[in-house]
């Protein structure tokens, strides 16, 4: 969206291939930027996890987006507070809410050490690919950073609540695309004078923002069920979409996603907190990028005949003590819940909230794996890194609960290669072709990582060939 599925991935810094040719992509595409016209679609940038900032509205905190002074801080007891989802096991997860919001697409990360402010690009560069294919962002021109004059946006940046579940914030986004197409028939009518056009939309998603248009897609805004069984695959979501473009997303989960929520998660950098198992435990979405337990990679004592059989299922967390229910994490369940006193009682509520979070996240991962196929009109690209080695084998010592990395696979230092293409033989027999319940049409692969891949100068030319160039399917 990041190791999360995603820290480190954040927040590394791309190296520069100083001898690697680049194209002229202003020369290239100027023609086709300066053009604008009804049928060249809007775009929609989705980052993955922690690729929005968040801010709490009561107190003006920012909670993700700077490790500066007056951020929130993981590791003191308010800061903990405001970055956590409200620990009550006996609400639905949609029930949970506090004062934190979505506040922009994380474009750099803001960092003071030792009282010296340093930027780290995040989603920067793909920003700055779109400008030079005449995008007009949305929320730049709002807040009077670029003049695009009197022209109307083509460019809109969707920025979510990651901690809460992808299947809410594809709801959100669902609703968000109708909203910005009535604001496109809007300029529609106003610069070409057509009423009533038929506005449809390309998206660009990143990580964890590819799962969250995956379900967009196919199931609109409706619920998870609270029954377990699936939401009707009506794709509704694809009405008003034509082109999707997701860059390492991890389709089949990753097993960072696993190794963040046992182990908490320590950014990498010196001066940069630690965020706890229990804390991490509170994100529901991180639950949702868990590796599927059938492709084999999870199994017992270094033994692969021994796999796990659910990596969603509550009595396997509880038998191996993870995360929320970890008695070693109650000081920060106390921090989380401090007006329950009582460590039974936490104890009690942080068990409760991990079951309703593993059962919806394994609803949402069925309702991602069914097979099915695009409707017409509807073209799904794959961007992948394959060139870094990634936490592929995880070994779960049966006594202890402990997790090690016991093999490494092809991707982008974060998510497999498989991962992305969703490919089914893993865990299986093996065939000559791939096997995936994802109807894509085409994949490019990259040997770059994770946040690189949308920084790479091949990336950047073919995201604005496909988006300005290909020609348009009937």
């Amino acid at each position: 969206m990041q190791k999360v599925v995603v820290f480190l991935g954040l927040l590394a810094l791309t190296a520069c291939a100083g001898s690697q040719k680049a194209a002229h992509l202003d020369l290239i595409y100027e023609k086709s930027a300066k053009t604008d016209r009804p049928d060249r679609n809007p775009v929609i940038v989705i980052p993955g996890i922690l690729g929005s900032r968040l801010k709490d509205q009561e107190t003006e905190t920012l909670v993700w987006g700077a490790f500066t002074r007056g951020a929130a801080d993981p590791q003191d007891p308010a800061g903990a507070r405001l970055i956590s989802l409200p620990v009550e096991g006996d609400k639905d997860l949609s029930e949970l809410r506090d004062d934190v919001q979505p506040d922009g697409v994380l474009e750099t990360i803001q960092i003071d050490i030792l009282g010296i402010p340093i930027e780290l690009q995040a989603y920067a560069g793909i920003m700055s690919t779109l400008g030079a294919g005449g995008y007009r962002d949305e929320s730049l021109g709002l807040a009077g950073a670029v003049d695009y004059g009197e022209d109307h946006y083509t460019c809109f940046q969707y920025a979510f609540d990651w901690r809460r579940s992808n299947a809410e914030n594809a709801a959100v986004l669902f609703n968000f695309i109708k909203q910005r197409r009535i604001e496109v028939q809007a300029a529609y009518k106003n610069y070409f004078e057509i009423d009533d056009a038929d506005v449809n939309f390309d998206i660009v998603a990143h990580s964890m923002g590819g799962l969250v248009t995956r379900y967009m897609l196919r199931y609109g805004d409706q619920k998870l069920p609270s029954d377990g069984s699936l939401p009707a695959l009506t794709w509704a979501g694809a009405q008003y979409v034509n082109k999707v473009i997701l860059v390492g997303t991890p389709n089949g989960g990753s097993a960072d996603a696993l190794l963040d929520l046992v182990n908490g998660r320590d950014i990498g950098r010196p001066f940069l907190p630690y965020y706890q198992p229990a804390l991490m435990g509170t994100f529901v979405s991180v639950y949702e990028l868990l590796p599927r337990a059938r492709h084999g990679y999870v199994f017992f004592d270094g033994d692969k005949s021994k796999p796990v059989e659910d990596l969603f299922d509550p009595a396997l967390w509880r038998r191996m003590k993870w995360g929320l229910v970890d008695p070693r994490q109650d000081e920060v369940l106390k921090n989380l819940m401090p007006l329950v006193t009582d460590p039974k009682e936490r104890k009690e509520r942080a068990g409760a909230l991990l079951t309703r979070i593993l059962h919806e996240a394994k609803s949402f991962a069925r309702a991602l794996d069914v097979p099915a196929k695009a409707p017409e009109g509807l073209e799904i690209i794959l961007v992948a890194g394959d060139a870094t080695p990634t936490s592929k084998d995880i070994s779960i010592d049966s006594s202890t609960g402990k997790l090690s990395v016991v093999g490494l696979g092809d991707g982008d230092g974060t998510v497999l290669r498989t991962s992305v293409l969703m490919d089914e033989r893993e865990g299986g027999e093996w065939q000559p072709y791939v096997q995936s319940p994802i109807d894509y049409q085409s994949v490019m692969f990259l040997p770059d990582d994770h946040l690189g891949l949308t920084k790479s100068i091949v990336f950047q030319d073919n995201v604005l060939y496909w988006l300005l160039e290909a020609p348009l399917k009937d």
